[in-house]
Order: structure tokens, then C-alpha cells, then sequence
């Protein structure tokens, strides 16, 4: 995943770069800030940046129109792959518990530690439900926390008792010595009631 990252921050780095010089170097030729503007090379001030002659250039010919529309088609196929191909956060099918992994070790199904942290964070005082999905490498998860909160809930009260009781609980019986985690709060929507 390190490596994907890597590979995502270059081209990402490079499409930026490309689009800034292009950026920059149209804005040069338009403030007349370039020599050799004005001269077919570069627009100037005054010049479009693509003439007709260039906008028309190839149009008569045959194999233009279907070039730009399978350059158009295979632009479009290279982005929904690499969109499809970028890793979200994975659930944590199997936790591998405290000590090496097995066979020698043991493993817990990530759905069981989710349903068990989601059980004693749901009885917290101000807490309306929760919900709990271990995601990441097997040998280090990451809780995802989703916690609708009651109309008088403090967050600051809850978040304090989910690291002290159900996280600590989580991490204490599996034997990690870190178990991190992203919550998201919530606070359920109650009915104002009219004053008589």
C-alpha cells in the first residue's frame, strides 16, 4: 500500500507540474512577458491560442475523428482503473490476537471484536447506538467507531469513556499494545416540544 501511495503522490505531482507550466507558459504568452509571442510559436496578447488553421488542421482527414475518439475512450478506461484500483480501508476479516501469527497464534473473526466493542459502546452513558469495523492489516487493525450520540450526550464525556471502556477493553484482551481508533459522532435528531 506504501508503494501505491508513492506511485499516486508522483503522477498526481506530475499532472500537477504539466498543468502548471502549461498554465503559466499560456499566461506569459498573454501578458506578452515571452519573446517570440506573436509569431506562430507562442499566442501573444492579442492572438488566440489556437487559430483555425490549427483547430482544423487534420479534420479532413480519415483517421482523425476515430485517433481523437479512442484517445478520448482509452483516457477515460485508464481512469476508471486506476480509480477502481486504489485500495479503501479493508475490513479486517481476520485479527491475529497477541502473540505470532498462525498457525502457531490465534485469530478472532474482525466482525466478533466489532460486534463486542459496539455492545459496551452502545451502554455508554449519552450513547444511542453504535456501531464498530475493524479495518486494516490483520496484525494491526484500526477501529472505524460510528456513535449516535443522545440529545444530552457530551462528546467530550463519551469519547473519554469509549478509550477507557470499550478500547481498552479491546486492546487489553487481544493482547496489542495499540489499538487505534476514527470515530464518528453523531447526535440524534429529537422533537422540540411546545410550550402550553
Amino acid at each position: 500500500m506504501k508503494v501505491q501511495a508513492a506511485v499516486n503522490r508522483i503522477l498526481l505531482a506530475l499532472a500537477g507540474l504539466a498543468l502548471l507550466g502549461g498554465g503559466l507558459l499560456v499566461l506569459a504568452g498573454g501578458l506578452d512577458l515571452l519573446p517570440g509571442t506573436g509569431d506562430g510559436r507562442l499566442p501573444g496578447p492579442h492572438d488566440v491560442l489556437l487559430g483555425r488553421a490549427q483547430r482544423t488542421r487534420f479534420t479532413g482527414e480519415g483517421w482523425w475523428w476515430p485517433a481523437v475518439i479512442a484517445g478520448l475512450a482509452l483516457a477515460v478506461v485508464l481512469a476508471v482503473w486506476w480509480l477502481t484500483a486504489q485500495p479503501g480501508p479493508r475490513t479486517a476479516g481476520r485479527l491475529v490476537l497477541g502473540g505470532p501469527r498462525p498457525p502457531e497464534g490465534v485469530e478472532l473473526r474482525g466482525q466478533a471484536l466489532g460486534d463486542a466493542v459496539a455492545a459496551q459502546a452502545a451502554g455508554l452513558p449519552g450513547v444511542r447506538r453504535a456501531g464498530v469495523r475493524p479495518v486494516g492489516r490483520p496484525d494491526r487493525p484500526r477501529a472505524r467507531i460510528a456513535l449516535t450520540l443522545a440529545p444530552d450526550g457530551e462528546p467530550a464525556a463519551v469519547l473519554r469513556a469509549l478509550c477507557e471502556g470499550p478500547l481498552a477493553d479491546a486492546r487489553t484482551s487481544a493482547g496489542w499494545a495499540s489499538l487505534p481508533a476514527d470515530v464518528r459522532l453523531r447526535v440524534a435528531g429529537h422533537r422540540t416540544r411546545r410550550a402550553e
